[in-house]
């Protein structure tokens, strides 16, 4: 196994001090809680929080960790389809957090057009923006639906992952780097099973509706997701997908841990666009793979990897041939008291 070690200057805990920070999507469930932490974290210069809800900024200015720090925080009204804005917003920026997305999976296959707008025309936009401006890292979110997606939001996201990576071959003499940082489930994100399942329990349906006994999925808490960027922004240099480790669970432990095993369940069969088990690196993949402790990397395969600098605390040890990290075989398995333990914190 191939392993790579290099050295840069060492993490610290102030690299995004003085800097200017923006977050599109910043007042989603992710958006929350990166600012939040960004907040209590860093001595940022300012923070945008760019979004298209009026209602949502307005609820979240008055949130405890906002209102503390109104200085140095912005609320920017805009749309990530409208290039101009952005290229208004992104004017100063440092580092660019692309969060915004269209994500239901149903939604997506009724609405196919729509998601592209968003999700693969509003990409671009944001490479645009920060090309014609000084913004010097992009990170951009993705999801396990990335990998061999077969609905409509997987493909979109798939997209503009392969925009986002590809952006680092046109940057000439920028100082732009761009990244992804590709996880799964959020658990008890708006959208999410653990909301659905609760509202199935207060509405008292009598069953717990579940769509495989087999399913699997990822699962990765709200603050592992934002640590796992804020490292993702330390570390890139450009052209990566981040993947982190995470624990998968089964769809029929979780509605056990959910209720308690005292409300039967219900088969009621797989939605269209949906996967039995969810995929983060196919085999295809593997070749470009490489593990980095506690997260994976995925390569560009147009990158040498002899002319890339890592921190020295980052050790790169290439994966096996056909390796794949998806839900079902991963070896980090949530129990149904382990489950427990996180629905309650949700």
């Amino acid at each position: 196994m191939k392993r790579l070690k290099a050295t840069v200057q060492k993490r610290g805990s102030n690299v995004f001090d003085n800097s200017v920070v923006l977050v599109t999507g910043g007042t989603g469930t992710f958006g929350k809680q990166f600012c939040e932490s960004l907040l209590a974290s860093f001595n940022v210069k300012k923070l945008i929080i760019f979004s298209r809800d009026e209602l949502k900024q307005s609820e979240m200015v008055m949130l405890p960790f906002i209102e503390g720090n109104l200085a140095r925080v912005r609320f920017f009204l805009g749309d990530v389809r409208d290039l101009p804005r952005l290229e208004m917003a992104f004017d100063g920026v440092d580092y660019v957090v692309h969060a915004a997305a269209l994500k239901q999976v149903p939604a997506a296959e009724y609405n196919p057009f729509e998601y592209i707008k968003t999700n693969i025309l509003g990409a671009q936009n944001v490479i645009e923006a920060a090309f014609r401006t000084g913004v010097k890292k992009i990170v951009a979110l993705s999801t396990d639906k990335a990998a061999c997606p077969i609905n409509l939001y997987g493909a979109t996201k798939l997209a503009a992952d392969k925009l986002f990576v590809a952006a680092n071959n046109q940057v000439g003499s920028r100082d732009l780097a761009i990244a992804v940082v590709r996880y799964g489930n959020v658990m008890g994100s708006r959208g999410s099973v653990i909301p659905f399942f609760r509202e199935c329990l207060n509405s008292n349906l009598g069953y717990l509706p579940v769509t495989d006994e087999e399913m699997t999925r990822f699962n990765i808490t709200i603050k592992e997701g934002v640590d796992m960027v804020l490292t993702a922004l330390e570390e890139m240099r450009g052209g990566e997908i981040f993947v982190p480790k995470i624990p998968s669970y089964g769809i029929v432990d979780l509605a056990t841990a959910i209720s308690g095993g005292s409300v039967p369940q219900k088969i009621v069969g797989i939605r269209p666009g949906e996967k039995l088990h969810e995929e983060m690196i196919t085999s295809f993949d593997a070749p470009f793979t490489y593990d980095a402790g506690k997260f994976f990397i995925i390569f560009p395969h147009w990158l040498d990897l002899t002319k890339r600098d890592y921190s020295s605390s980052l050790s790169l040890q290439k994966v096996e041939s056909g390796f794949s990290y998806n839900s079902l075989e991963n070896p980090h398995y949530l129990t149904i008291p382990q489950l427990e333990d996180l629905i309650v914190n949700v």
